[in-house]
């Protein structure tokens, strides 16, 4: 039997998690719902976005992923399931999925579109009992009108020459450490033995450490994390605020001729 995952930015205070676990156990009471986040900032799709295609891929092929990040949408929004990757994903039709892979879609279906149901609570009404379908051998296709595309975002892209890489900060972890987009495998290629400048801020490094370990307690690192991105942090400190940085800064690196 599947597993669900639950990804939202409906915090913990309140009822809302509770109560679409509810609505998923209520339908079959063996399944197994593991909990992704539920402190994605309120409607952040890039934010959810980011801690999603970090990790799905991590769960077993045929994993259900209920995300429920700006669950109504716009006016417009459908509520859709898509299986991509062999995986499931039950969302808004917001952009969000659009940002976790490049693949294509293998199955696409409008899961609001027979019987259709009007909600303020849509990730409980309608995205909870669809998962738990989906969990429970439901075949996709079942589920609603197939659809042939949906909505895609573009997100923020590395820019890079012989000389040069330009990325950017894509996420601000809860340590504070500052996440960019530039990957592992792009610097590898490029600097092939050259000698480097990491610039942001006012700050200019010459060198990436291996661990987080080579940093004193208050210094500045820079590392490649387990996602294969450049991550810039302060060692037992908050790298966003003592740095001045956020979502969107920039982070450059000069490479040298010779």
């Amino acid at each position: 039997m599947a597993i669900v995952t639950l990804l939202t930015d409906s915090g913990e205070t309140d009822h809302y998690v509770a109560a679409i676990k509810a609505k998923i156990l209520s339908i079959n009471q063996g399944l197994t719902v593991v909990d992704i986040s539920h402190r994605i900032a309120p409607c952040d799709i890039a934010h959810g976005a980011f801690v999603l295609k970090s990790v799905f891929r991590d769960f077993p092929k045929g994993t259900i992923h209920l995300v429920a990040v700006d669950a109504t949408g716009a006016a417009d929004s459908s509520s859709i399931a898509v299986q991509l990757e062999d995986h499931f994903f039950v969302a808004a039709d917001n952009g969000l999925l659009g940002l976790i892979s490049d693949k294509p879609h293998q199955q696409l279906v409008d899961i609001n579109s027979i019987n259709s149901l009007t909600s303020s609570f849509p990730e409980k009404d309608i995205f909870a009992p669809a998962a738990a379908k989906l969990a429970s051998g439901v075949s996709i296709t079942t589920l609603g009108k197939p659809m042939a595309s949906f909505k895609k975002m573009i997100g923020r892209s590395v820019k890079a020459t012989r000389k040069l890489i330009a990325g950017h900060v894509i996420q601000v972890d809860n340590f504070g450490n500052l996440i960019t987009n530039i990957s592992k495998a792009d610097f590898d290629i490029l600097s092939n033995g050259k000698t480097f400048t990491v610039q942001f801020a006012r700050e200019k490094f010459r060198r990436i450490n291996s661990s987080y370990f080579q940093a004193e307690q208050g210094d500045c690192f820079l590392i490649f994390n387990s996602l294969g991105l450049l991550e810039i942090g302060i060692y037992k400190g908050r790298a966003n605020d003592l740095l001045g940085m956020n979502y969107d800064s920039a982070v450059n690196i000069t490479f040298d001729e010779g």
